[in-house]
């Protein structure tokens, strides 16, 4: 099952294409500081404007660098189930632990159409399967009847909830029978969520501060609430100022600032504002980072 401090992983580029040495570099860089698991071609790692062997390829370098001391969930979601079932399939040829699936957007189907377009890439693959449920981006919301209903398929091991709504896991669980994990997809509400029942956050800002976020996380599994607020506390501006404009220019520009990658991103993701660049180093500097 998966748990603790679980980075959605940028995808580096150098003159516009993907930098693969950085990729392997970031991996070694989350290990060592501790993060407990990598979500790869998630949206944070720009997913909708990498090509399909980009898309390939940069969750094999990931697997291929954490040979196994972390689980890489690959993300593989479309809101076309073929292309999902594609992405999901390459992702267990290259060796990935699970694979991470938003779906319904801009075709917004319904709860019965959500749910048998997940029975679908779930009966055509063998390799867990984490649902993520974003109605922001996705305009389509996975009801906890649905995901309880998923939940009965054996490869449906899990939720990354970016819902904002801290209810979810505690109505969740008492519909889900199964060993399930519930990861939180907010940064912000991440020790809340645990609170109510997650085990984990699928985190931005672990890309900048990975060692504050895995120490944030342990203290919640270890039951130290107390500590994991102290370190929410400390990270509260990080956080917001990571989405003062659209992700992830916020933190590709804080890893250039720790000399981790360029803060280039490809459009429709623009240059961040001078304004944006100055509270992100400010924020940095109060949190010791540089």
């Amino acid at each position: 099952m998966f748990k603790g401090s679980i980075v959605a992983l940028v995808t580096p580029f150098i003159e516009g294409e993907v930098d693969y040495a950085a990729i392997r570099e970031l991996v070694e860089w989350h290990i060592g500081q501790g993060t407990h698991g990598i979500v790869p071609v998630g949206t944070t790692g720009e997913s909708p404007t990498l090509t399909h062997d980009e898309h390939i390829a940069v969750v094999k370098t990931v697997v291929e660098q954490a040979k196994g001391r972390v689980p890489v969930i690959a993300g593989a979601g479309s809101n076309n189930p073929i292309e999902a079932i594609e992405y999901t399939k390459a992702a267990q040829q290259a060796g990935a632990d699970a694979t991470l699936h938003v779906a319904g957007y801009y075709n917004r189907p319904n709860q019965e159409g959500l749910y048998q377009h997940f029975k679908m890439l779930h009966d055509a693959t063998d390799i867990p399967i984490v649902l993520y449920n974003i109605p922001p981006r996705a305009v389509v919301d996975l009801s906890p009847v649905t995901i309880a209903k998923l939940a009965q398929l054996p490869r449906i091991v899990g939720v990354k909830d970016a819902t904002g709504d801290l209810s979810r896991p505690l109505f969740e669980r008492q519909l889900v029978d199964q060993d399930f994990c519930w990861l939180s997809g907010e940064d912000a509400t991440a020790v809340s969520y645990n609170i109510s029942g997650g085990q984990g956050c699928i985190s931005v800002t672990a890309n900048v501060a990975p060692k504050l976020c895995a120490q944030m996380q342990q203290a919640t599994l270890d039951g130290d609430y107390a500590k994991a607020r102290q370190i929410q506390d400390k990270l509260i501006p990080l956080h917001q100022v990571m989405f003062a404009e659209p992700s992830p220019a916020g933190a590709k520009y804080a890893m250039s600032l720790l000399n981790k990658c360029q803060p280039d991103c490809r459009l429709p993701v623009t240059e961040l504002s001078e304004t944006t660049k100055t509270r992100i180093k400010n924020v940095m500097q109060s949190l010791e980072l540089i």
